[in-house]
């Protein structure tokens, strides 16, 4: 299977304009164009799953535009969707805020997702999605490094209670790298699929592992690269894996 793990940036673009008039200001506009150019990539890339972060599911920004489902619908996929902020945080109720989302996009032949919410942090979205033969779990972890370690602790709790060989993505603020999340990893008996440690941002010139696909030993990795993607901030990872006969049938 093949699974395509990009942080879009609610497709809003990059470069300098992203900063006019005030800094940060691109965030309150999205691209058309941007969003255009993601969908082609992740369409040619030919995923069966896709994990997207930072996805807008239709606020004013985007004219209600919902990317998670552009982007479903040109790959034939099904989507499933959430605001990462919570139910109960005030972030939910502030417009474009609350459309805020991490999404997961897959074939139609998979099916089976569940929302877990970290208990820390602003951005507090757990998605997993479980196969037949495998869990795949989806985060945006806290840019605080205090947080985001309490979230990496509800993180194994959730991969060490599956029955399952599980696959975690997304975007882990980690500015340290695999470094940061040594003990993390260890504990949960997870490998990072990106072997090289490899750089994912700023996608201009990468500098810092951020992005992450870990998996448990049930899972076999065949290939795994970043391509030099700049529609976002980040660059996608792409991974191809599979699980062994002897693991589905332990599972």
């Amino acid at each position: 299977m093949r699974l395509l793990l990009y942080n879009i940036r609610y497709a809003t673009g990059t470069g300098a304009a992203f900063h006019l008039p005030v800094p940060g200001a691109g965030y309150l506009r999205s691209n058309p164009r941007v969003l255009e150019g993601i969908t082609r990539f992740i369409k040619a890339a030919d995923p069966d799953i896709v994990g997207l972060v930072e996805v807008d599911t239709g606020s004013i920004r985007t004219g209600r535009v919902n990317q998670a489902e552009v982007i479903a619908d040109a790959l034939g996929h099904y989507s499933t969707y959430q605001c990462k902020y919570g139910a109960g945080s005030m972030n939910a109720l502030v417009p474009i805020m609350n459309k805020q989302a991490n999404a997961f996009l897959a074939a139609p032949r998979v099916e089976g997702e569940r929302f877990h919410y970290f208990d820390t942090g602003i951005k507090r979205l757990i998605i997993e999605l479980e196969l037949d033969d495998l869990c795949v779990f989806l985060v945006h972890l806290s840019l605080k490094f205090r947080h985001r370690h309490a979230q990496l602790r509800r993180l194994f709790e959730l991969v060490r209670g599956a029955r399952k060989p599980v696959i975690v993505a997304g975007d882990f603020n980690t500015f340290w790298g695999e470094h940061e999340m040594a003990l993390f990893m260890e504990a949960a008996g997870l490998r990072s699929a990106n072997r090289d440690g490899l750089p994912s941002y700023p996608a201009k010139r990468p500098r810092m592992e951020l992005d992450f696909i870990l998996h448990t030993r049930g899972i076999v990795i065949d290939s795994f690269e970043i391509p030099e993607v700049t529609w976002s901030d980040h660059r996608p990872l792409i991974c191809d894996f599979r699980v062994p006969r002897a693991q589905r049938a332990a599972a």
